[in-house]
């Protein structure tokens, strides 16, 4: 991607999306930000230095007019109340999106991308307990999240799903760690800055070695990586 590259940032009035506008805009990124219309406030300080497309993420038409001539597209997908809200804002950009633009999603652990994902069984009964809860106030869908990640890797785009352990905020420790697997001991400190969250996500774009991939990440100076270094493990992405 060269240095004249136009990217569309989907969900970009949120704290993750903000970082990921910040960083863009220091790699000399065209922005593109699409978010829900009563949020278009909280991009007022990159006003005059990115294009804001207003509406709802999951709306095909309001992507569609966000993502032309874009060849990156960073997603966040927010389990927004209960109406398919990621799912369709996943399935809006696989839709519309550029042939061959690189595609970006941000999710949790707790999305499975094959059964070589390892969870404790009281990060299980967590998930489950907030996903009842907040689905039982028409807050959040989590499940629908999952769906969404399940329509991407289906998908023969040039994907990337980037899932993101608890998270901080800080200055930032650099480019996080990843592993294929949630459950790895690489990744058992569970805890990354958000401002690095949103590093990987802008990284990723031209990072060819993540696509397809779904890394779970973790913070550079976490205990759990500090530790696998100190013991002559490699693990992905410490270089």
């Amino acid at each position: 991607m060269s240095s004249t590259t136009k990217v569309c940032i989907v969900g970009a009035s949120g704290k993750l999306g903000q970082y990921m506008v910040e960083h863009a805009l220091e790699r000399g990124y065209e922005v593109v930000g699409v978010c829900r219309e009563r949020s278009v406030p909280k991009l007022d300080r990159f006003a005059g230095r990115i294009t804001i497309v207003p509406g709802p993420t999951n709306d095909p038409d309001v992507i569609r007019r966000a993502v032309a001539g874009c060849d990156g597209v960073l997603t966040v997908l927010a389990p927004w109340g209960v109406q398919q809200y990621s799912s369709g804002t996943a399935q809006a950009v696989l839709d519309h999106a550029e042939p061959g633009a690189r595609l970006v999603f941000s999710c949790g652990w707790h999305v499975a991308r094959d059964d070589q994902d390892r969870y404790t069984r009281r990060f299980l009964a967590t998930v489950r307990l907030v996903a009842w809860l907040a689905k039982a106030v028409r807050a959040v869908e989590i499940d629908d999240q999952v769906e969404a990640c399940r329509r991407i890797f289906a998908s023969d785009r040039r994907w990337t799903v980037v899932r993101g352990s608890d998270l901080e905020e800080g200055p930032s420790q650099g480019l996080p760690v990843w592993s294929r697997h949630v459950g790895d001991p690489v990744l058992a400190s569970n805890l990354t800055r958000r401002l690095d969250f949103a590093l990987f996500m802008v990284a990723a774009l031209t990072d060819d070695t993540v696509i397809h991939e779904a890394p779970a990440i973790v913070g550079r100076q976490a205990p759990s990586v500090l530790a696998h270094q100190q013991g002559g493990t490699e693990v992905e992405g410490a270089s």
